[in-house]
């Protein structure tokens, strides 16, 4: 008798005790500890307890999340581009044309440093399009399975960001619901996103290309068409945000100038806000850039930042760890 209430003893201590260890344990392991780390969670911390003046209900903890350059990287090009230049290759028995056919051949005889951007573009359409949705979201899947990175040598979903995996996760615990809000494609996105962040493939958005509905041999089909409905950047972000989750976000996270206008809604809302930028600072790790033109150009949005208080990810200095396997 008396070993029973011994026994029952323990494991109501035990019990009392859990969410003490909860409470303890770090939310953000490969975030140095610093302002940055600090300010996420005493953002999550008021805007989670019932008893603070800036509490949200979880039906509104909405977080936006950029991808490339945000969750993951996007150097010497944004990675969807570089699926479409390999589709160019993968495809190009199909279109004995393209040899000498620009901006195809181009691309078949390796000289990828004269391409523009409208090239870029011109083969993303011709590669993304033609096919059914379901052709597409296996090639997709098919690639990002065997791919590597011409720079690094790195399974593509190897380059996510193992900070940004932790704060997504932290958000997740404490009832946020995550939505991606990114230029790339949204069928390109949700091919393969939903079992690398945790997010389900209806919270992410972005670029959309037009769709027909078919009969093709009895089967219907949504078959994807050259056309673009919506590029999912700059000031078309909150526009989507609002048209397709029809609610402000409370936090917003982004890399870029085509991220400002996010951020902005965001932060222009009442009550606690956080928006926050990742900048990248190291060339040692990943990649330095920032007021250059290019692919993630941050000029504007880093001096708004600046200027307003947003939170600014100096990648050097505030993360320990930038990919899981790193």
């Amino acid at each position: 008798m008396k070993k029973n209430i011994m026994t029952a003893f323990a494991l109501v201590v035990a019990s009392l005790s859990l969410p003490v260890l909860a409470q303890t344990s770090d939310p953000l392991p490969s975030w140095n500890d610093g302002q940055v780390k600090q300010q996420i969670i005493r953002f999550v911390n008021d805007v989670t307890d019932s008893s603070s003046p800036n509490y949200v209900a979880p039906a509104d903890r909405i977080a936006t999340f950029d991808n490339d350059g945000t969750l993951w990287s996007e150097k010497p090009m944004f990675f969807q581009a570089l699926f479409a230049l390999d589709q160019v290759k993968a495809q190009a028995k199909q279109h004995p044309e393209w040899s000498n056919k620009k901006p195809y051949a181009l691309v078949l005889n390796g000289q990828f440093d004269k391409l523009t951007a409208d090239d870029v573009l011109t083969i993303i359409k011709e590669t993304h399009t033609g096919m059914s949705s379901d052709e597409f979201t296996e090639t997709v899947k098919a690639w990002i399975a065997t791919s590597k990175h011409p720079v690094t040598g790195m399974p593509y979903t190897d380059m996510v960001f193992q900070p940004m995996l932790e704060l997504l996760d932290y958000l997740d615990e404490n009832q946020f619901k995550n939505f991606i809000v990114s230029g790339g494609g949204n069928s390109f996105m949700r091919a393969w996103a939903s079992d690398v962040y945790g997010i389900p493939s209806e919270r992410i958005i972005g670029t959309r290309f037009s769709t027909e509905f078919v009969n093709e041999d009895g089967k219907y089909q949504v078959k994807r068409t050259a056309g673009i409905e919506v590029v999912d950047d700059k000031a078309a972000k909150p526009q989507q945000i609002y048209q397709l989750i029809g609610k402000r976000p409370i936090a917003s996270f982004g890399n870029s100038d085509g991220d400002l206008q996010m951020l902005q809604w965001t932060a222009s809302g009442d009550g606690a806000r956080l928006a926050l930028y990742v900048h990248h600072t190291d060339a040692q790790r990943e990649w330095k850039y920032d007021r250059g033109p290019g692919i993630g150009q941050l000029d504007k949005g880093l001096d708004e930042a600046t200027q307003k208080g947003w939170l600014v990810v100096d990648m050097a200095k505030d993360w320990n760890q930038v990919y899981p396997t790193k």
